[in-house]
């Protein structure tokens, strides 16, 4: 399955904005020759800053999160993306106190950036500049049984039914909870999700909605919400996406997913030329490497 969806013209205006800057949806043979951010090493001098776009962007100063802490692990830190923005890395660790402190479980973290940022070699297109991070919704015992039983070859199972209308016996109140925490934090511009776990938290909320605002459906994301945060103070060349648009989301825009014609996307012979690299990003790609900081 194709990650753009049929006929973007009629697909919901709301619903349109920002789709380059998703793509996290990405196969690992979407970008057919190797990403030369990806074979960078090294973080860069200087102080931390997100530039450009989550889509076309890169990480200057960029912090590596821990392997693991108060109620997180991260597990594949073979790839090389457990770099972030400072901010990004206190999201984790926040995220994990929080979680500890309802559950006493451990929240798995997946990729985040690389060095430098940049485009990878696979997996996505966004997760550019420091900013987007994955969080598996099933929660771990202990760092040890993350990394044992959820290696690069395994990954942690669907919260979706078959048929991607509905979610199935995994889902629980203890994801609902972990993004509900993620959801509420003021950093976090906004969460990509199933279609079928953002409808069955509008089927169910009751309350408080207002956190259902930043739940964005995108198809995929079912063993795993994909968290983007705000531009941080100190990067002004960080650019923002479109701003969300208004109410909790639960109404045609989320029902349009589940037509046809968005279950059952047109296939496209190529992907799209990519952008103009920032000329910030040219330059931090062109800088040597540094004595390595993980």
């Amino acid at each position: 399955m194709g990650c753009l969806p049929a006929k973007p013209g009629r697909m919901p205006i709301l619903l349109f904005l920002g789709i380059a800057l998703i793509g996290a949806c990405l196969s690992p043979a979407t970008n057919a020759l190797a990403s030369p951010w990806a074979q960078v090493r090294t973080v860069s001098a200087g102080p931390p800053a997100a530039i450009g776009e989550a889509a076309n962007g890169c990480l200057a100063g960029a912090q590596a999160l821990p392997a693991e802490g108060k109620g997180y692990v991260q597990i594949r830190r073979e790839r090389q993306r457990q770099f972030g923005h400072p901010q990004t890395l206190d999201f984790v660790r926040d995220l994990g106190a929080a979680q500890a402190r309802q559950t006493g479980r451990y929240v798995m973290i997946g990729d985040l950036s690389q060095p430098r940022g940049g485009l990878m070699s696979s997996s996505h297109r966004s997760h550019q500049n420091g900013l987007d991070l994955d969080v598996w919704f099933l929660l771990a015992d202990s760092p040890g049984q993350a990394q044992r039983d959820w290696p690069e070859s395994g990954a942690p199972p669907s919260m979706v039914a078959a048929g991607g209308l509905s979610v199935n016996g995994l889902w629980g109140p203890d994801q609902r909870l972990l993004l509900k925490l993620a959801a509420e934090d003021g950093r976090v511009e906004r969460i990509f999700v199933n279609p079928a776990i953002k409808q069955r938290l509008c089927d169910g909320e009751r309350g408080d909605r207002g956190w259902l605002r930043k739940l964005r459906p995108w198809r995929g994301h079912d063993a795993h919400f994909h968290v983007r945060l705000k531009c941080p103070a100190g990067s002004p060349d960080c650019k923002a996406q479109a701003p969300l648009p208004a109410g909790d989301g639960c109404g045609a825009e989320l029902a349009w997913w589940f037509t046809a014609e968005a279950r059952q996307p047109r296939k496209t012979a190529e992907d799209k030329p990519p952008p103009p690299m920032p000329a910030a990003c040219r330059a931090l790609l062109g800088q040597p490497d540094l004595a390595r900081k993980d």
